[in-house]
């Protein structure tokens, strides 16, 4: 147990860290290769930050546990909006401006439904994944070609940071391909570490994937959210957000599903989903900003309510699924 811990651990630490250097080296890589900046700040580090949840998520699969890439996929949503902005506006209250952040709520909120309906049945087939994926690609081709004609502003990455001088083209290859290679043995071990956890307790790699592992795979986004709101931009903090549960809710359970069929255990749909699709309608309402009833902004309050939320969310999960609980 104390070794599947130590993994575990281990596994997190160069999981974050790995996937900060892919990132680097992917976005200047990128810029050497004349990719325009806006589209290295929304894929490049939109997909960066997203990293660990796929690729952990994508070697669980692989390995024969899907209930851990769906837990990783649908705890790290559950984490970015209850834990990390439910923080992050207890330090200070996030405003919401961007006419893209307005757009992108409810868009995230359809795509909660299609995600409901798909587990319905029990199951993310192949054909779910297929579809996912497919909505995914095109969402993304939306958000490129409104950021390249100019009818949008990117929320999605830092695109100030990835308009920096970068690095030199041998040293942004090395760590490209070193970090990725880092961030997918990293992930193999925190997967391993985390199976045997379940394993050793008795209870499913569900919780496992809800708990510990969407917190480690999220550390990235908090990151990224706390850094932003130094800098008073509060929408690149809950557009990091938003566009994480996007990857997350497509891409990543997309890529688990297309590698093979994800069987979803009733408690999925009834608290899991429930509780994400929750917490994402409750962030349009703080976010949206109605005339006379919203203020466009997210406020301590609020913020204590998201934390609070996720407390107890968690406390239930360890309540529930651990022997004796």
């Amino acid at each position: 147990m104390w070794l599947a811990l130590g993994a575990v651990i281990a596994g997190l630490v160069v999981l974050v860290w790995s996937a900060d250097r892919f990132v680097d080296g992917a976005s200047a890589t990128a810029r050497h290769a004349g990719m325009p900046t806006l589209l290295v700040g929304m894929l490049v580090i939109g997909f960066g930050t997203s990293a660990p949840e796929m690729v952990v998520s994508a070697l669980a699969s692989v390995d024969g546990n899907p209930g851990l890439a769906l837990g990783n996929a649908y705890g790290s949503n559950i984490t970015n909006i209850a834990l990390i902005l439910g923080l992050v506006a207890l330090l200070s209250p996030i405003s919401v401006h961007s006419s893209v952040l307005r757009r992108e709520l409810p868009v995230l909120a359809v795509i909660m439904l299609l995600a409901g309906y798909q587990l319905y049945d029990g199951q993310v087939s192949h054909l779910d994944a297929v579809v996912l994926l497919a909505v995914f690609f095109m969402l993304m081709g939306w958000s490129v070609y409104q950021g390249m004609t100019g009818k949008g502003d990117p929320i999605v990455g830092d695109v100030d940071a990835a308009a920096e001088e970068p690095m030199p083209l041998g040293r942004a290859i090395f760590w490209l391909v070193f970090g990725l290679v880092l961030l997918v043995a990293s992930s193999r071990l925190l997967v391993w570490g985390a199976v045997s956890i379940a394993e050793g307790l008795g209870v499913s790699d569900l919780v496992i994937g809800l708990t510990v592992v969407a917190v480690g795979t999220s550390l990235p986004e908090l990151a990224s959210a706390l850094a932003a709101v130094r800098k008073n931009e509060h929408d690149l903090a809950l557009g990091n957000v938003l566009g994480s549960n996007l990857f997350n809710t497509l891409a990543v359970v997309g890529i688990a599903g297309a590698i093979t069929p994800v069987p979803a255990e009733p408690a999925v749909f009834y608290r899991d989903w429930v509780v994400m699709t929750v917490l994402t309608v409750a962030l349009f309402l703080m976010g949206y900003g109605f005339r006379g009833v919203g203020t466009g902004r997210i406020n301590r309050i609020e913020g204590a309510i998201l934390l609070s939320i996720y407390l107890g969310y968690t406390g239930y999960l360890v309540s529930t699924l651990v022997p004796g609980g």
